[in-house]
Parts: structure tokens; sequence; C-alpha cells
């Protein structure tokens, strides 16, 4: 469908790859061919658990083997053409992603958060022909956004969109026998692109990584094998289905070991506490700290906490220790922490390791197939362990390269094929294994002339005060350094607003340098975050340049 050379793969190696092959880290089947087993083994098993719908593993592939047919035979849609998705938590996203993948048609993994902007040149870019949208999403006209895309095919999800061809309209039309045969006939190669992820990068358009299905099967397979997921697993996710750690964090490796999958509208704390009581869920796979952090708020509010729930993984950016701590007392849950990205490598703690590695690191990489290296920040070079440095990595889900973006591979690609992920990490060694720390991007540093702040480091030290509940750090245009540094502030209840004086001695107490002290304070009531989950600190720093931004003292 889709030839090695027009994906511009720079880290690929046959050699390597015959290599995951006779290891049996690559298997032979495709992502619709998993679901397919699965409901084989477990038909009557619950697979999909959301409000309003209960759909066993018989259910869920007769209704994604349906939809699949529905889309060659109604939408007109061929194998290795590209659907943009607009839509949410809802269960029908999840039958239009396995549907789209047993059809051979390529998710591209979007958003519903994205505008006509993002959408528009993400669509250009992967040249998609149809577009995927949720026609009740809250906040959001998707309608008028599909119609503003223009793309050759619409398809609408809970409701009707003028033009669009519906979910249970195409449904029906991949159920007569006819269409069935066309979608019998259907074979999909495992080497074969499954999907087009985003990038998890905040500047610019996020970069396109195409996943494949023998390497997303072992991703999924993996993290499964990581979490101790089973068939007798209920597992939990709240955070956009679409995004990567949706599908092969959360989805996939519950539907490949038989587990029955619970998918959440929001991430709400509340929405969260409630439905882990109601399905009995066993494993959350991931819970940005922002969401812990209101998970331990609601717990103090109403003594509601996580107790029952055996494994839960914190990721998505660095988690402070003060939070850390305060997991499993607070939450009834032991704090395990991951770390994962759209372009292939996780890691994770496991949940016997030592507490320091518990709350210090987020693990070691989850396949026997994973290569780790901490470069020197701009070299090539290895640093010596403990040493701050730039996390690379190669494997069999760790992507060779991104889609049509030759310039960027070029850069983000070592000779030998690692995968420079401009993160800052820190190998340990702990009773002689490797464990690994993340502490900030590459990027979120603050140039404050010739020295270089981690604004994750002070971020970690301001949230000691005994004021400061949550903090965030950010650049401060300044016309001769260049840059300075601004904290964002969330303060406990009562609290008096401090000065940035006093955070500067609190700052001095503590050991750290000077010139890392923010010059500037803003008292906020809660931080921005991201469509996943994380602080925003792209809209941090618009803040600062509008003229009613707050002074600060």
């Amino acid at each position: 469908m889709i030839p090695e050379p027009a994906l511009d793969l720079p880290g690929f190696d046959p050699a390597r790859a015959a290599a995951y092959r006779s290891a049996g880290l690559w298997g032979e089947r495709s992502v619709g061919d998993e679901l397919r087993a699965s409901a084989r083994r477990f038909p009557d098993r619950a697979a999909l658990l959301a409000p309003g719908t209960r759909l066993t593993y018989r259910e869920l592939d007769e209704r994604t083997d349906a939809f699949a047919a529905g889309l060659l035979v109604a939408a007109g849609l061929r194998p290795g053409d590209r659907m943009m998705f607009s839509a949410g938590n809802v269960p029908e996203t999840v039958v239009a992603y396995y549907g789209a993948v047993k059809a051979g048609v390529l998710p591209v993994c979007t958003l519903p958060q994205h505008g006509r902007r993002e959408i528009g040149l993400l669509a250009a870019h992967t040249g998609a022909r149809a577009h995927l949208v949720q026609a009740d999403f809250p906040g959001q006209d998707l309608g008028a956004l599909a119609a503003d895309v223009g793309l050759e095919v619409v398809v609408a999800l809970r409701g009707p969109i003028d033009g669009a061809l519906g979910h249970d309209d195409l449904i029906a039309a991949g159920s007569t026998p006819d269409a069935r045969a066309a979608l019998d006939a259907l074979r999909i190669d495992p080497d074969d692109v499954v999907a087009f992820q985003l990038s998890g990068g905040t500047t610019g358009l996020p970069k396109v990584a195409p996943r494949r299905h023998r390497e997303y099967v072992h991703n999924a397979a993996s993290w499964a094998g990581a979490l101790g997921i089973g068939e007798t697993s209920v597992v939990l996710h709240a955070l956009p289905i679409m995004h990567n750690a949706g599908i092969v964090a959360a989805m996939q490796p519950a539907h490949l070991a038989g587990a029955a999958f619970v998918l959440a509208p929001t991430a709400d704390a509340a929405t969260i506490v409630a439905t882990v009581r109601r399905e009995g869920v066993t494993c959350i796979p991931l819970s940005p700290p922002a969401v812990v952090i209101r998970l331990l708020d609601h717990a103090a509010a109403t003594g509601e906490d996580l107790r029952g729930v055996e494994r839960m993984y914190v990721g998505g950016q660095k988690l402070p220790l003060e939070v850390a701590v305060r997991i499993e007392p607070e939450l009834g849950v032991r704090c395990t922490q991951m770390f994962g990205m759209a372009e292939g490598m996780f890691l994770a703690t496991p949940p016997d390791a030592p507490e320091w590695v518990r709350l210090h690191t987020v693990g070691a990489p989850v396949s026997p197939g994973d290569e780790v290296r901490v470069l020197e920040i701009g070299g090539d070079g290895e640093v010596p362990d403990g040493e701050l440095g730039e996390l690379a990595c190669r494997g069999p889900y760790t992507i060779p390269g991104y889609y049509r973006a030759p310039a960027h591979n070029a850069a983000t690609f070592t000779p030998d094929g690692f995968y420079r992920t401009g993160d800052l990490a820190v190998r340990h060694h702990v009773g002689g294994r490797a464990y690994y720390s993340i502490e900030g991007r590459i990027k979120d540093v603050i140039n404050r002339g010739a020295e270089k702040i981690h604004a994750e480091e002070v971020e970690e030290i301001i949230v000691r005060h005994p004021d400061v509940h949550t903090a965030a750090l950010v650049a401060m245009p300044d016309p001769v350094l260049g840059e300075r540094a601004c904290a964002f502030l969330i303060l406990e209840p009562g609290a008096a607003p401090p000065t940035v004086a006093g955070i500067g001695e609190f700052l001095r107490g503590q050991g750290l340098a000077k010139y890392k002290w923010p010059e500037r304070l803003e008292i906020v009531d809660e931080l921005p975050l991201t469509s996943v989950g994380k602080v925003s600190k792209k809209e941090l720093r618009e803040r600062l340049a509008r003229p009613t931004a707050g002074v600060g003292s």
C-alpha cells in the first residue's frame, strides 16, 4: 500500500527489522486481526464500556467489521486512503478507529479541539480523502469545521451533518452479504501503516508519525505485559482516545489481552472516581500529573480515593516529588511512573521496584528489543550515568522517521537510527538495573543571556514553598538578556500572594543559583491545559505578551 521509500524513513534498517521478526517481537497479524482473535477467544466478555454502551467482544468485532465494509462499499474509500479523525471519547470513535484499520483506511489521529488550520494543513500533508467528525462534540461545531476543510468524504458520528454519511448508515451498508464479502477478500499486510499519529511537540504543526501494524501490536502487547493487563483486568482511559496514549497505552493493550476497556468522557476527577467505583476499574494506564493533582484535591475534599485500582501509571510530564509522595497515602494506589511518546518508546517503573525508583524515575523500557542512550546535548556521544543528556532510542516499535519530513528527519535521527527525543534524561543504576528519569524538554529551556534555565528544575523547587500549590515557569522576552523567567503560581487556600523577593529568598535557602530565580510572578486560579492534560506553556507565554497580563511583583 505505502512502499518504504515513499515514507522517507532514515532510521529503517532491514537487518534490524529481520532481527525483530526472528526474535518473535514482530508477529504476523494486523491490528484488526488481533481484535478478531480476541473476539474468538472471549466472545461474550465485556470489551467496551462507556456511558450508555456495553459491547461484548463479539459485538465490537461485528460492528467494526460492518463499519469497515461500509467505508469500502458505501463511502467509496480504498485501502491506503487517509481519514482525519475529529471525534472525542464516545464509543462510536472506537468503532470507527477499528473499522478504519480493518478496511486499510489510515486514521490521521487529530484531536477534536484542533481547528481549521491544523486539520487543513494535516489533511494536505497526509493527502486525506475523508473526515470523520462528531456532530455533538461539546463546544465545537465540527460539522462547520468539516465544511471548511472540504474533504471528499465526510462521516458523521452522533448526529446528522449536511452532506455526510452517518455512522449507523455505514454500519447498515456494511452488513449486507456483498459488503462483507468485499471485506473478507481484503488482506492487510502487517508491514503496512496502520495510523498516522501526531508528535507531542508543543510548537508549530505537529510532525506526523507513521505507525505500522506489526510495531503497533508489539507496542501494545509489551505495554500490557509491563502493566500486568490480563483477561480479568478492567482498564480505564479518560484522556482523548485518539491520542497515541489512548490507542496504544490503553485501548489496544486491553483488547489484545481480552480485558474490559472503559472509556470515560472526561478526565474530571469526580468522573474518574465515579467510573472506577461503577465499573470496578483495576488499571489506569496513564494519568498526567495535572489530573493526579486534581484527584488528590478531590480526595481531600470528599474522602473519595482510588482504592481497588491495582495499577495507576503517572506520565506525560515530570511528576513533582511533592505530588509523588502523596499518591499512595491519599489515593490508596501505589505511585508508579511511565514515559511514552507518539514516536514509540515506552518506559515504566515496575510496581515492585524500590521506592526511590518509583518516586524519582519513569523506569525502564518495556520491550526486550528497546535500546536507550543518553546523549550529549547537541552531540552524539553518550554521557556518564548520573549526568543530564538527551534521551535517544530505537527499537521494534520506535518509528524510523516522520512522514514527509526529510529535513527534520536528518536532524532528529542519528546515523545508526536512534531517535533523538528532545527530552532531558538521566540514567541511574539501582540494584544492577538501569532506570531513567525525565528532567524536562530541551526546548523547555529559558535562555537568560549565556545561562540556560531548565524550567522543570525550578518548578520542582518552587512548589516546596508552603504557600505554593502548583507552579509553571515560562520565558518572557527581555531586550537585553533575550529571556527572563516568569512563574505562574497557584497558591494554597488562604495564602497571601508572595513577592518576587520573597520567592527569591526561599530559593536561596534551597540552594538554587540566583540566575534561575523567577523575575516575575503571576498568581492564577488555574493553569491552562493542552488537550492531553499537560500544562500549556504556549498559552502562558502568550498571556505574557498581552497588554492585559498582570504585573507581578
